[in-house]
């Protein structure tokens, strides 16, 4: 059972299509909350994201944030700063596929019964490390074939992909998983404490 399983046992599909849109205002209205950190200002996109996954496990949190994606691709203003659709032909294009893989990861760990603090970072932290797969593979390669010239985005060795899309967001990636750890778990606490 997941959270959301939890928190409402109706899971029709009024219920399933309002958790849905529900995921992508949430992880839309993240994406545009920037907080200061060093050495760059982190979103709280990717917190969100996690969050979702978390609580709707596998096949509901993709499929949250397929309709996410797709919100953006229809030129609805949802990713970081207020970006639509135009995201896909940029350097985040693969992040933002890899949004996708990030929430079904972190569903999948939860509907296998992963729930303690540190387990649910570990997944976290792995969820969120699996989005550079995607993002990588963009910057580097897949946008060559689509004729997009990446050295402009940085992106033209390995070593440019490690200093401007890797790791001034590990310590970001490392702080959201530890949230998004203690809000789900907060979540269970509070469904717990309703049985009692």
């Amino acid at each position: 059972m997941t959270l959301s399983q939890a928190l409402v046992p109706s899971q029709s599909l009024v219920a399933r299509t309002l958790m849905v849109l529900g995921g992508t205002a949430l992880i839309a209205l993240a994406a545009q909350i920037t907080v200061p950190m060093l050495p760059v200002p982190m979103t709280l996109q990717t917190l969100a994201i996690l969050v979702v996954g978390l609580s709707f496990g596998a096949r509901m949190g993709a499929l949250t944030l397929i309709a996410y994606l797709a919100e953006g691709a229809m030129g609805l203003p949802v990713f970081a700063q207020a970006k639509n659709g135009i995201a896909f032909a940029g350097p985040t294009a693969g992040f933002l596929i890899g949004f996708v893989a990030m929430a079904w990861l972190a569903g999948f760990a939860a509907d296998r019964g992963v729930r303690g603090f540190v387990p649910t970072v570990l997944v976290a932290l792995a969820a969120s490390a699996l989005i550079y797969v995607p993002g990588i593979a963009w910057a580097m390669s897949l946008a060559d074939l689509a004729g997009l010239d990446t050295a402009k985005w940085g992106a033209d060795s390995f070593g440019s992909i490690w200093t401007y899309y890797m790791a001034p967001f590990l310590a970001g990636d490392a702080v959201k998983a530890v949230l998004a750890a203690l809000i789900v778990a907060g979540g269970w606490a509070a469904v717990r404490s309703r049985k009692a």
